[in-house]
């Protein structure tokens, strides 16, 4: 029997790093119109050792919380059905039965992001942007998270529309000098990405105390939207969906406002969902409409247990029972800082044909937030796995970049969170990877927008969870956590094609494989 044929084998990360580092040493000196060709020059040579693999096996990345393997590649072949016996464990996957479709997977570029992406070289941010974005390069990251105005991590509080009047609308150097720079260049890297906007806060004008009394309140912090500013709001969103869209960077999907119930961060807005419901169905989503535009909105974007505010609990049920309203919006998106990602089950329950999405979780001094050994498990089965498994199309983190020192962050805003990753401030060059960073890559490494969860079981032990899905080009994804203290081996079968995968103590794998028959 003729040895199988093989292509150009995936290169180790050493030898990456080594052509990166020639090409790097060598541009760096160059002019800054040169630099862009180097860097396409590299993931040109990069791709054509990258994309291919041996027939007959599949890809995989392996990454343990200790760090001994570091999203580490490998080849495994495929196993002789006829040679495994019948008494092994296998999971089970099966096509034929599909979930939810997939959009992506990402992270936030935040306004103090983009401030330290920009603090780079160009160089060395371009290669870091490549390495997260790119699709045909590691992590594929397919999905971002833009705030619309200031969030808690933006440089200033601000808005589009500080001075009153919707017709003073502009945006402001947050947006011009980092946020779209970093975009566009995300963009360049792989057009595809996905873009989410939220807003934390209207412009002060447009803000009351109550809805009862409707005093003006002139504060970043709380508040309530003026029912007689609904439309002008409304005209404040499609005025950043055009501006964004003019400057190249296409608006997916949109939140009326980041948690909702949030009284208290450095820019916030109370909005119950009595009243985002109006604002949707009078406001927001014919404005949207009309102004011909396809952006997607999600309804909440808060905690499972809605703050455990009593008449608040079921929020996205409530905004769906009005018909009207809920005839604007593609479905809900939730945050795990308090409850349990049950509620994801259970809406889905009640409205099967909403969508789902998961938009923020972080990492911080109160989680233990750099400690892989402890973060790594914990946050692939609760944020990766958890919510996929659970009917979410995205997944999405906080920031993707803090510096060392948890910021640029503001007063009021959070003072102890950690960003995907970590740079150092004091050269903007060295950079921490936290558990964050290694969920969403280990997602969108082998699961590509497009793609659908499909059934997968059997082999079941204690610290092994694990997912399935069927990729647009028809090859399949495998997704595994393994928390135990052991290894954990195992085959997984496609109904065609079989595998052994191996997973060490405590490590996430991500397998990915064609189908012979297509």
């Amino acid at each position: 029997m003729s040895a199988p044929k093989t292509t150009k084998p995936y290169p180790n990360s050493f030898e990456r790093k080594l052509v990166i580092e020639c090409f790097r040493r060598n541009y760096m000196e160059m002019k800054k119109d040169i630099l862009y060709l180097c860097i396409c020059t590299v993931v040109c040579l990069l791709q054509s050792s990258c994309i291919s693999q041996p027939v007959d096996s599949v890809e995989m990345f392996v990454t343990t919380a200790d760090r001994t393997k570091d999203f580490a590649y490998a080849i495994i072949p495929f196993s002789d059905v006829a040679s495994v016996e019948d008494n092994v464990p296998v999971v089970v996957i099966d096509s034929a039965v599909r979930y939810q479709q997939i959009d992506g997977f990402g992270a936030a570029i935040t306004g103090s992001a983009a401030y330290n992406l920009m603090r780079m070289t160009p160089d060395e941010r371009s290669a870091f942007l490549y390495e997260t974005f790119s699709s045909n390069m590691k992590m594929g990251y397919s999905y971002v998270r833009i705030s619309i105005g200031c969030s808690d991590f933006s440089l200033s509080e601000y808005t589009c529309c500080d001075e009153e009047g919707i017709e003073n609308f502009a945006l402001t150097d947050e947006e011009t000098e980092y946020v779209i720079p970093v975009m566009r260049e995300i963009l360049s890297i792989n057009p595809s990405v996905k873009i989410m906007g939220s807003p934390w806060t209207c412009p002060r004008w447009m803000k009351i105390e109550n809805l009862e009394n409707k005093k003006h309140f002139n504060s970043w912090t709380g508040g309530h939207l003026n029912p007689l500013y609904y439309n002008d709001y409304a005209a404040y969103f499609v005025k950043w969906i055009k501006a964004f869209e003019e400057a190249g960077i296409p608006i997916y999907a949109i939140t009326p406002q980041n948690e909702p119930l949030n009284r208290g961060n450095s820019a916030s807005l109370f909005m119950g969902w009595k009243e985002q419901s109006d604002f949707v169905g009078k406001a927001l989503g014919p404005a949207i409409k009309a102004a011909g535009m396809r952006t997607k909105i999600y309804i909440f974007d808060h905690n499972y247990d809605y703050d455990k505010i009593e008449d608040q609990k079921s929020y996205p049920v409530r905004i769906y029972e009005n018909e009207n309203a809920s005839s604007y919006v593609a479905g809900a998106a939730y945050h795990n800082y308090s409850g349990d990602r049950e509620e994801l089950n259970r809406i889905h329950d009640a409205y099967p044909d909403k969508e789902l999405v998961f938009t923020e979780t972080s990492i911080g001094t109160w989680n233990d937030g750099r400690n892989l050994e402890k973060r790594l498990m914990r946050d692939m089965r609760e944020i990766g796995l958890g919510t996929v498994n659970n009917w979410c199309r995205g997944v999405i983190v906080w920031n993707l970049m803090l510096d060392n020192e948890r910021g640029p962050n503001r007063e009021g805003g959070c003072r102890t969170c950690y960003g995907a990753v970590d740079i150092d401030k004091s050269d903007y060059s060295t950079i921490i990877r936290n558990s964050h960073y290694y969920v969403i890559g280990h997602l969108s490494s082998v699961v590509k927008p497009g793609a659908y969860r499909i059934a997968s079981g059997g082999h079941k032990a204690d610290g092994l969870v694990y997912g399935a899905f069927v990729n647009p080009d028809k090859s399949y994804a495998f997704v595994a956590l393994n928390d135990a203290a052991e290894e954990r081996s195992f085959f997984v079968s496609d109904g065609e094609c079989i595998f052994q995968c191996v997973l060490p103590p405590r490590s996430v794998a991500s397998c990915r494989w064609n189908r012979k028959n297509i």
